[in-house]
């Protein structure tokens, strides 16, 4: 779908609390995402997301700032029990909500049947990453909008999106991926907990670090996944962006701690078709919030004016304080 002749990219920022919400709302954000505080949604952490209650209220301090709100409910239910995410769909409609986020056939076709008039995008843990399954999901539940795995390059997404009838958000800032989202299992190879069915990708109560010889070890599920010296650069505590001994020495096998930053190629993701923009994070806190969206605020707003794009100020906020256009470049062919 090509871009509306001056149409602005759209800036959806996450929240895992309601504190984060608001700071969101008032840096900018044109859409916050986030999700119930049970396992419906691909970040059940303790201590983040939201009650009904503060849902609610969420959507309506959003709503009289000219802000929408995204529920995620985009995990996979376990078999024969449905009840948690049906739920979550009902309670999500009945809170006008601005769209809900989902990634499983059966919750989109529940979506679609009891709530007609709900507006659905299409998680990245569904991993559609061609016009062929997407056109499908548009046709089969009326999707308006989906988002793309963080492995396809500008080039790639502008011809997904001259292919397809809905919207296209990407990711723009935040952590990277190097699996397609949805059909990775290294997380539950290590810790029996799954990001697509508990929510969770390297769950805290199974991460352990220890000093030892002057250097910091990290291990994930039993598993040693980082050695580095006490003042180096540490990576998030998964198993892709881990260094393993080799044949050739140690290192970063996957993915070395870098955060993506599409800032300075915004002009060719509007141009490739690109309807919004999506900031990870919803774990993070209100400071990375609040510096985010003020720098994506200004960012879309050069962009929109002609101006240059501004692409500093963010790397305390980056892993590794590295940045990369990661797989949209693909300067590695």
């Amino acid at each position: 779908m090509p871009p509306e002749a001056g149409a602005s990219l759209e800036i959806v920022c996450p929240a895992g609390t309601p504190a984060a919400l608001r700071t969101a709302v008032e840096a900018g954000a044109d859409c916050v995402y986030c999700g119930f505080r049970d396992e419906t949604n691909a970040r059940n952490f303790p201590g983040l997301n939201f009650d009904r209650a503060e849902m609610r209220n969420g959507i309506e301090f959003a709503h009289r700032h000219g802000a929408k709100v995204l529920i995620a409910i985009n995990t996979f239910p376990r078999a024969g029990d449905l009840t948690p995410w049906h739920r979550a769909l009902d309670d999500a409609a009945a809170m006008g909500t601005d769209a809900v986020i989902l990634a499983d056939i059966g919750l989109l076709a529940y979506a679609a049947q009891r709530h007609p008039d709900l507006r659905l995008h299409l998680s990245v843990q569904a991993a559609a990453a061609s016009a062929e399954s997407i056109r499908f999901y548009v046709d089969a539940f009326g999707v308006k909008r989906v988002v793309l795995p963080r492995v396809l390059s500008v080039a790639e997404i502008a011809q997904v999106n001259a292919a397809i009838p809905c919207e296209t958000e990407v990711f723009a800032f935040g952590g990277l991926c190097v699996m397609a989202e949805g059909r990775c299992s290294l997380s539950s190879y290590a810790t029996g907990k799954s990001p697509n069915m508990h929510g969770v990708c390297s769950p805290a109560s199974h991460v352990v670090y220890r000093e030892q010889g002057g250097e910091l070890v990290s291990r994930l599920g039993g598993f040693t996944i980082n050695r580095v010296p006490r003042d180096a650069p540490v990576a998030y505590p998964t198993l892709c962006k881990g260094r393993f001994q080799t044949a050739f020495g140690a290192g970063y096998l996957f993915e070395e701690p870098a955060s993506l930053d599409a800032r300075r190629i915004l002009p060719e993701l509007r141009d490739a078709g690109v309807k919004a923009l999506k900031i990870e994070g919803r774990q993070r806190s209100r400071a990375y919030t609040k510096a985010v969206v003020s720098a994506f605020r200004a960012a879309v707003d050069a962009l929109k004016r002609g101006e240059p794009i501004q692409d500093g100020q963010l790397g305390e906020f980056t892993e590794g304080q590295r940045a990369t256009c990661g797989a949209y470049l693909k300067t590695w062919r």
